[in-house]
Order: C-alpha cells, then structure tokens, then sequence
C-alpha cells in the first residue's frame, strides 16, 4: 500500500465511481480500476461492494477512506513543511516616484499575475523618506538611489538611470551649473537624492546657490522648465514616458548622471514574497514608453 494507491482510493469514494475518479485524477479507467483491485489484493479485504454501476463502501472500505483521509492530509502538511513558504500575505513596497512611473507597472504586473496570493501596496517617497519608512518598519522594502550608508540594510542594484539636466528649448550649452542662464533649480522636497545631486552640481560648478522652486510632479516641472522658469534634473526614462516632450533641452552630466536604483530591505523583514520580488526584478523587462500619470521624484 503506497501513498499513490491512497489518493486513488480517495479520489474514487470522493467521486462516487471509477469513471469519475478517472476524469480527476487525468488516467484511465482501466488503470483505476486496476489499482483498486490490487490495493483489496494487498490487503485482503474488499473495499467496495459492486451493485452495476455504483460502487459502495464495504465496512473495511470506510475504515481504510477515513485513515487514508488523515494520511494524506498529514503527508500533504509536511510536504509544506519542508518546502520554502509560497509568497502570500501582504507587501508594502516604497519607491521613487520616477521608478513607480518609469520603471515598476512591467514589474508588478508580472509579479500580481505570478503570486496572487500577495497583496502589494506602493506608496512613494523621496529616498530619505523612504529609508526613514524602512527604519519604523512601515514598509517591508524600498526603491532608492544610491548610495546607501545603513549597513544594516540588505540591498541589490536593480535599475540603473541617466540624469540629465533640463532647460527651455533655445538654452546654451550647459557644461557647469555656472552655464545655465536662470539661477532657479526646480526640484521636489528636500530628501529627494536626485535634488540632493543637483544642488551638489551647483557646489562643484562654483555656481551661486540657486533659488529653489519646489514643485511636486514631472508634469509641472517640465512645463515650468520648458516656459524658462529654471533648470531641473529627471531621468531620462521619465522624460521617454511623454509622447509629446514639451520644448525643453536636454544637458548630458555624463558620468556624474548615471545613477543606480537599489532595492533595499531589512533582513529581518526578508520573506518568500520579498524573496519572489528580487526574482521578478531580475527576469523582468525594462517598461515601454507610454503616457501615465507622472508625480513626484
């Protein structure tokens, strides 16, 4: 008597009969059928009683379903057991926005269809915000720019951006922040690591520390640049997202604008739908240019 002559047993008393149980179980009649016989064989006991079509328990038969029931409830139980955690539960997630315009909707689409058991929530916030998120363990991960100073953190690279420098349209070239032509930054609040690079590039240039506009969505901020209002600093994958730019000029940082988006997270926090986000993020596909709605960075 093996595990597999048990569910077929089962699968027969659930049913009501050889046929039906074939069809559940995806084998055919005659191999049922034939399993049954040598389980009563085995045992030396018959286990149905035929009347034409209807097979009915014999008292033997009752006895050995209501062991089998339990046996292959147990075997099921330590099966799961020993195997790694299927992802379920909740996840709440922190980013950039730019990486939740830009980069995260291939990501989770192919994650909810994966694991739907999971119940993600996103909210976005600057880096500093996002870490200070992490740290009260109000999220159980987050999308951040580098560097990240809190060795406690575990972290793995997962995107990696472009920032370049934005002004209106007829804009000299821009080498230094001493070349831009309004002493105005358009950025998001303070904590933002991409305003924090910026301001860093005014230092570096020998620029005066400029006014800063501060503005909440990529929408206001490219206008406000395109109508000549000052400079800003996005991504270039955010500005892929328009289908129609307005008139803006981009201004390469060249190497000082290559930025990489971790994934961060506290080990103690780590999980199997944690674990099955780092996956999705290494097998899944950059996103395509579209035209969502673009907030914050």
């Amino acid at each position: 008597m093996d595990l597999a002559a048990l569910e077929i047993f089962r699968a027969v008393v659930e049913a009501g009969g050889i046929t039906r149980a074939a069809e559940r179980l995806h084998r055919v009649q005659s191999n049922v059928t034939t399993r049954i016989r040598q389980l009563e064989q085995s045992l030396g006991v018959d286990l149905f009683v035929r009347d034409g079509r209807r097979m009915v328990l014999t008292p033997s038969g009752q006895t050995l379903f209501d062991y089998a029931r339990r046996i292959l409830t147990m075997t099921e139980e330590a099966r799961q057991a020993v195997l790694p955690a299927r992802p379920h539960g909740r996840l709440r997630i922190a980013s950039m926005e730019s990486t939740a315009a830009s980069r995260l909707p291939n990501v989770l689409a192919a994650y909810h269809q994966a694991w739907p058991d999971v119940q993600l929530e996103l909210v976005t916030l600057p880096t500093r915000q996002a870490l200070d998120a992490l740290a009260r363990f109000e999220v159980e991960c987050a999308f951040v720019a580098e560097p990240l100073t809190d060795a406690g953190l575990s972290a793995v690279p997962v995107f990696e951006e472009e920032l370049v420098v934005i002004t209106r349209e007829r804009h000299r070239p821009v080498r230094t922040a001493a070349d831009l032509e309004v002493p105005t930054l358009l950025a998001f609040e303070p904590g933002c690591n991409y305003r924090a690079r910026l301001e860093n590039w005014y230092v570096i240039g020998d620029a005066p520390t400029p006014r800063v506009l501060q503005l909440n969505s990529y929408h206001a901020i490219v206008a406000c640049v395109a109508a000549g209002i000052g400079a800003a600093i996005v991504p270039s994958s955010v500005l892929g997202l328009y289908r129609d730019l307005p008139a803006i000029q981009q201004h390469s940082l060249g190497a000082a604008g290559r930025v990489r988006t971790l994934l961060a997270w506290h080990p103690s926090m780590a999980s199997a739908a944690l674990h099955a986000l780092v996956d999705t993020l290494a097998t899944a596909s950059p996103a395509p240019a579209g035209k969502p709605e673009l907030a914050a960075a």
